[in-house]
């Protein structure tokens, strides 16, 4: 059984990356109906929120994407002190006391003899005298002792991955605060929650190798990797500049569905070619975490858009009825409307505007140049009920006394009826009237 966890930070909002991370983790637990979890990264208590707690779980609930269990790291803070006292006991943590100043010289020295900038382990000649001298003018930290050998894996997007540790830094896993820091929180909660599959970005991948020798030195099992390339704008630079309008918050308040961006992410990279879902089952089903390619992959916002309008020409009306009725429609109209207008709205709010319109209460717009000819042709206009039919049979009346053709006729009286230069069919508008329309 698949085992997998999406793993944020509630340090702000989901922003697409996020929600890409979360939606591949959630797809491939769904295909072997295994457990989602949704774990909360909250070890930094300075920057962690409860609101953001909050509004990341909202997020996920509007993206359809169930969660089986929900972990707090903050509330695992005595079983990381317990591994990390193992550890200790090991060797295999080790305490430092170098100032980031002092870290930045060895780097430059080592750059300058044409070293690669590794940490040199001063820390370990160290006596214990000398460290209880070091603790009386600051607290240290520590590093876990890499074996300095090479770590092979197969990746699932990457393909074979081989990194030798002796060219990475001994990663520092507790600050001299205590914060217990990601790579060992996020490898004891894999080991402990069995996790069997870790699906994230590339930026992680030079992580991966020491989390295997971590997950070596705890006796656990190594779960399946899967580093998905990341997203960037347009002209291929980091999306993250542009994450203020493209958190999950604000495309919801833009109108964008949740299928729309669902099936956009979840196939944008891919062999696949992208398109709308109407169902999270039919994604479920078709996707594959293997047809992603290593590159970066250009994110186009417009392209959500076009989703979204795409969606509703295909959701069935079962599924957005509730929707239509929550915006005051009567539920014996909300059929002729969403059929109408699922072709020409950009959000489902846009109903309610149309609704005012066909109810009586929409505002005429009329050229002075217009006005003349729009109040005649009202006047030829047959009272309700009026059918699908009403539109061709009141311009076939009109034509036969104006010298007007094509748009000086259908123009003017679309702007009349709905105060809108574009829209729905007209014979599908007119026959939505309810009340004679005034001018």
């Amino acid at each position: 059984m698949t085992i997998t966890r999406f793993a944020p930070s509630p340090t702000g909002e989901i922003h697409v990356g996020n929600a890409r991370t979360a939606i591949f983790n959630f797809l491939i637990t769904r295909q072997t109906s295994g457990t989602f979890i949704l774990r909360i990264d909250d070890t930094d208590p300075v920057r962690s929120k409860q609101k953001y707690i909050d509004a990341i779980k909202e997020d996920l609930d509007w993206l359809g994407l169930n969660w089986d269990t929900v972990e707090q790291q903050s509330h695992r803070i005595e079983r990381y002190k317990e591994v990390a006292q193992n550890l200790m006991a090991e060797g295999l943590l080790y305490e430092c006391f170098e100032t980031p100043q002092q870290l930045e010289v060895k780097r430059k020295i080592q750059l300058k003899r044409g070293r690669p900038p590794v940490y040199d382990r001063e820390a370990l000649t160290l006596t214990e005298s000398q460290k209880k001298l070091m603790r009386e003018q600051s607290r240290g930290y520590w590093r876990f002792k890499l074996e300095r050998t090479r770590v092979q894996w197969d990746d699932a997007i990457q393909g074979e991955v081989s990194i030798d540790t002796a060219s990475v830094s001994d990663p520092v896993l507790i600050r001299a605060d205590g914060q217990f820091l990601y790579t060992f929180a996020s490898v004891v909660d894999d080991h402990d929650m069995h996790i069997t599959d870790i699906v994230r970005g590339a930026d992680h991948i030079t992580n991966t190798a020491a989390q295997i020798e971590l997950f070596r030195k705890l006796g656990s099992h190594i779960p399946n990797f899967s580093h998905h390339s990341l997203l960037t704008d347009e002209n291929g630079g980091p999306l993250s500049k542009r994450i203020g309008g493209l958190s999950l918050n604000c495309l919801k308040n833009q109108g964008i569905e949740p299928m729309a961006l669902i099936s956009q992410l979840a196939f944008l990279g891919s062999s696949k070619s992208v398109e709308v879902k109407v169902k999270l089952s039919d994604v479920i089903d078709t996707f594959d975490i293997k047809s992603f390619n290593r590159n970066s992959t250009k994110y186009y916002n417009q392209t959500l858009r076009s989703l979204t309008t795409e969606y509703f020409r295909k959701v069935p009306f079962e599924d957005i009825k509730h929707r239509i009725i929550e915006l005051d429609v009567p539920d014996s109209e909300a059929y002729e409307l969403w059929e109408c207008l699922k072709g020409n709205i950009e959000k489902v709010d846009d109903i309610a505007g149309w609704w005012k319109i066909f109810s009586g209460a929409g505002k005429p717009t009329i050229s002075e140049d217009d006005r003349e000819f729009v109040q005649w042709a009202f006047s030829l206009l047959p009272n309700p009920p009026y059918t699908i039919n009403t539109w061709t049979d009141w311009i076939t009346l009109i034509k036969e006394d104006s010298n007007r053709r094509g748009k000086k006729i259908f123009m003017p009286l679309r702007l009349a009826l709905t105060g809108r230069e574009t829209g729905p069919d007209m014979s599908q508008c007119l026959a939505l009237f309810k009340t004679r329309p005034e001018l």
